[in-house]
């Protein structure tokens, strides 16, 4: 029997997915959201094309979800180096989702790794990785 590899991993990601979306979701937030949170975190202040580049997202799909965080007060737009281009950088807000997400998002890491067991979270990993 043959297996689609993208089907099967779309069913997977979504799974997961929802995980995470169960988790977050005391803190308000989707696991996009958050994640596209800690990437701003990890860069800021950070342009929307860096954003994008750093998330593997088109800057138009990035400018879309950034305004959503901004409506939510999670974030913040400030002039960027290049004066053509707007930067984003965290709220105070959006930094307390983060510290309140930190555990949230642990928990459900942990809970697929003991599901999966150490070897298969490293094979997975390093499978997903490869890709």
């Amino acid at each position: 029997m043959s297996y689609c590899y993208c089907i099967l991993l779309r069913k997977a990601s979504r799974r997961v997915t929802s995980l995470y979306d169960d988790a977050l979701a005391p803190i308000g937030v989707n696991l996009a959201q958050f994640s596209l949170l800690r990437n701003i975190q990890r860069a800021e202040p950070i342009s929307l094309t860096d954003l994008g580049q750093r998330t593997e997202l088109d800057r138009s799909t990035v400018s879309r979800n950034v305004k959503v965080l901004e409506k939510m007060e999670l974030v913040v737009m400030v002039s960027g180096q290049d004066q053509r281009e707007s930067a984003v950088e965290l709220s105070a807000k959006g930094r307390q989702v983060l510290r309140d997400g930190a555990p949230l998002w642990d928990g459900v890491q942990t809970a697929i790794e003991a599901k999966l067991g150490d070897k298969a979270s490293a094979q997975l990993t390093a499978l997903l990785q490869a890709l």
